[in-house]
């Protein structure tokens, strides 16, 4: 039996997984049921489990042979703060909390191959199967690198699959290079003069000076940037005053800033810096800037990403996979792993119409006919890595 008739033998049984996690989502690191669901299932597999790696997460392992290679896949568990608009039967069960990203058949998808590896030995290895919690702006797979990930389970690349709203059922995307920005963040305090709103020259005005700072933060992207370098530079939060007739002591102005390099990020900083401080000269008020790193951009590495486009045409079919789609300035802290290991992240189709809304959707809801095809690029991909049985 092929390795898709297999996944496919399987569906059933683990659509309900699916749904059973996300009928009941968990918030980043209090993903306790999900992870007791992850290491139960691998135990009952008979794979080694380790919990409470990086505070929820798991790691399973399969060895084969006597192979000295170790490869890692990854999967992400948690849930986002959005209170479900959905009202099919496994809808979220807690208020305020959804599955709205598809950790739900990210995290199963990995547990259906973990099974057909469990049964296989026809690689040579180890798999690393790495459930982890809180990618949603937490940094969940920072906490496991710092709880020793690759120190304690040594692999030579990790592998990551989201899916992809938008995208047919049935296709992939592999980006060799870029897949996914940088996720920084800037607040900015503008202490003015507060004053009566008819006598504005007896005061220094913050709402002007954010104003003029709103306008003059969307020049940096076009006027010093080099066009060729994607940045965003959004400016999403301008909180001032509480009053019709009073111009306020200071105003508090809010964003995010979105890049594929290093440099991008290191310019738009700066830049930001030299805006803030001439927008202070000019208007007379004191302006405080803090700027923090968030997510480092998710960059595949070119051989892994060629091997992974292989194996998803194998999965998929030769017209199916996608290498020149356009990257998402949306981030993903899987780039903390790339950034200790090569490695590659793709997007698997979730279809448009029912499960085919945008992410982070209060309608969202992952597509349980990707789970198969999800199960079989995993395994293939071990084959491809780890396999001596000949194809």
């Amino acid at each position: 039996m092929s390795v898709i008739d297999r996944a496919r033998a399987s569906h059933q049984k683990l659509t309900a997984i699916r749904r059973d996690i996300h009928a009941h989502p968990e918030l980043a690191f209090a993903e306790h049921r999900t992870a007791a669901l992850v290491a139960d299932h691998l135990q009952a597999l008979g794979i080694e489990t380790h919990r409470g790696i990086g505070r929820t997460g798991v790691v399973g392992v399969i060895r084969r042979g006597k192979g000295l290679r170790a490869i890692g896949l990854r999967a992400d568990m948690d849930a986002l703060p959005i209170q479900e608009r959905n009202d099919f039967a496994h809808r979220s069960r807690h208020a305020g909390c959804m599955h709205a990203c598809g950790h739900d058949g990210h995290t199963t998808m990995l547990l259906g191959a973990a099974e057909l590896l469990a049964a296989s030995d026809d690689f040579d290895g180890t798999v690393y199967l790495i459930f982890q919690p809180a990618e949603e702006g937490e940094g969940g797979a920072r906490a496991m690198i710092e709880d020793g990930l690759f120190e304690r389970f040594p692999m030579e690349a990790v592998f990551g699959m989201h899916n992809w709203p938008g995208m047919a059922l049935g296709r992939f995307a592999v980006h060799a290079g870029p897949v996914m920005a940088s996720a920084d963040r800037f607040d900015i305090d503008i202490v003015g003069h507060g004053g009566h709103a008819a006598m504005p020259h007896l005061g220094r005005d913050p709402v002007a000076a954010g104003a003029a700072l709103v306008q003059a933060v969307q020049t940096i992207v076009a006027r010093t940037l080099d066009p060729l370098d994607a940045a965003v530079v959004s400016v999403t939060q301008f909180h001032a005053g509480d009053a019709y007739n009073v111009i306020p002591e200071r105003a508090q102005l809010s964003g995010t800033v979105r890049a594929f390099s290093t440099s991008v990020q290191d310019c738009v900083e700066r830049r930001l810096g030299e805006l803030t401080a001439g927008i202070a000269a000019a208007f007379g008020v004191h302006i405080e800037l803090s700027y923090r790193r968030g997510y480092p951009p998710t960059i595949n590495s070119v051989a892994e990403a060629a091997l992974c486009a292989a194996v998803a045409r194998r999965v998929a079919g030769e017209e199916a996979v996608d290498t020149a789609a356009r990257a998402s300035m949306g981030a993903e802290d899987f780039a903390y792993f790339l950034q200790k290991k090569p490695g590659c992240y793709v997007w698997i189709g979730n279809g448009p119409g029912e499960g085919g809304c945008t992410l982070h959707n209060p309608a969202y809801d992952f597509n349980d006919e990707a789970i198969p095809l999800g199960v079989s690029y995993w395994v293939e991909l071990v084959r491809e890595i780890l396999g001596r049985a000949p194809r």
